[in-house]
């Protein structure tokens, strides 16, 4: 009898103090800045960057 998969959920820790705001990179992707200048950094190699929240 095959085995099952199990699915694998990644999730950030929680951070008292620390404003963050999620990046959409790609279709795929979103990600998680903590300040603007990385936002710029990320804006540089991926033109289509949005701030989704």
């Amino acid at each position: 009898m095959p085995r099952k998969k199990r699915e694998l959920i990644l999730t950030q820790p929680e951070r008292t103090g620390l404003k963050t705001f999620k990046v959409r990179l790609d279709a795929r992707t979103v990600i998680t800045l903590a300040n603007k200048k990385a936002f710029e950094f990320w804006k540089e190699k991926y033109p289509k960057a949005v701030i989704i929240g």
